[in-house]
């Protein structure tokens, strides 16, 4: 039993670290796309990451 939850346990952490370098990642981008308003329509996957960030708000 604990030689499996000593295998579980790495992939969880890499899965919670992934989750929040997402969560990290789209605030950045949404913060940026506020700043920086020329940015828009630059990059057609950063709009829409944060558009649906803004409907998610």
């Amino acid at each position: 039993m604990d030689e499996q939850l000593t295998l579980e346990t790495p992939i969880d952490r890499v899965a919670e670290q992934r989750a929040l370098l997402r969560l990290r990642h789209s605030a950045a981008l949404t913060n940026l796309m506020v700043e920086r308003e020329d940015l828009r329509g630059v990059h057609a996957l950063a709009d829409t990451i944060d558009d649906a960030i803004r409907w998610s708000a």
